[in-house]
Parts: structure tokens; sequence; C-alpha cells
């Protein structure tokens, strides 16, 4: 009972994806890595709603940084986690599956890039900073129909 529950829940968010009165859910479901679970909260949480500029998409996942400034002193103290937890959260797991789905992607040859530079110590500092990138990315794929440079689209949008 409980198994038929949780399918038809999978299956009305699916329908709901597709249904959508836009088409830009289904966008994201044709990179290779998004599947309809991260493309649902995706969308419903944060690229379906309406921003002037891409760091207004990341203040509203908490994805910005934190200044500090004491005197002549000002530093930045890692992200603010202020927005939507629920977006951040999965915006670092879809930015740690991009990293492996998407190889060849301009934004994970940058994650590998920093990670390899630093030799390999700050990889979920890395990690953060690939989320906010992706999610910049994915809001100019949803609403403009920009691909990200070398991401992969899956057989079935083709």
């Amino acid at each position: 009972m409980l198994i038929q529950q949780i399918k038809d829940v999978e299956e009305a968010r699916d329908a709901m994806l597709v249904a959508a009165d836009v088409p830009t859910p289904a966008l994201l479901l044709s990179l290779k890595g998004i599947g309809p679970e991260f493309a649902a909260v995706l969308w419903f949480e944060g690229l379906s709603r309406k921003f002037d500029n891409r760091r207004q998409v990341a203040a509203y996942a908490g994805l910005v940084p934190t200044p500090w400034q004491s005197g002549q002193i000002n530093c930045e103290q890692g992200v603010s986690k202020s927005g939507n937890p629920r977006l951040r959260s999965t915006l670092v797991q879809v930015a740690w599956l991009w990293v492996r789905h998407q190889p060849n992607s301009a934004l994970s040859q940058w994650f590998r890039a920093r990670v390899t530079q630093n030799g390999g110590r700050y990889k979920k500092t890395a990690i953060i900073a690939l989320a906010r990138k992706l999610l910049v990315a994915l809001w100019k794929y949803v609403n403009a129909g920009v691909v990200i440079e070398g991401a992969l689209l899956t057989k079935t949008s083709a």
C-alpha cells in the first residue's frame, strides 16, 4: 500500500513537470545527470520564480558570500545560508552529480582546475562554488535557452 502511494506521488510529480504551463521544467530533464526528483525541486523551489539577475538567484538559494568588515578590513566569510535550504542542499547534490555525469562541461573543468590547483584540499569549498555557478547556468538555460557549455543532453530530448 505504501509503495503504491509512493508510485502515485512520483507519477503525479512527473506529470506536473511535463504538463507545466511552460516547457522549461522539461528542459531540466534533458540534461544528463538531472532526474525527475532533482528537476522538480530545482523548478518548484527556485527556478520557477522571476529574478532580475544572477545575484538575486544566488541570494535566494543562500549561495552568496557573507561580508565581514571592521575598520579598513573587508573579508568574505563563506556563503550566507540565509536562503532556501532545500534548494541549496539540492544544488550541492546536483553539483556532485554534475561533475560525475558531465565531465567535459566547462563547469566540471573549472571545478577540477580549482581542486587540482590547491592539491585537492578544498574540494567541498569548491563544490559550493560550483553549485552557485551551476544555479546561475541552469537559470540562464531555463529562462533564456542558453545551453551550458559542453553539457551533454539525454537522448530522449534529441
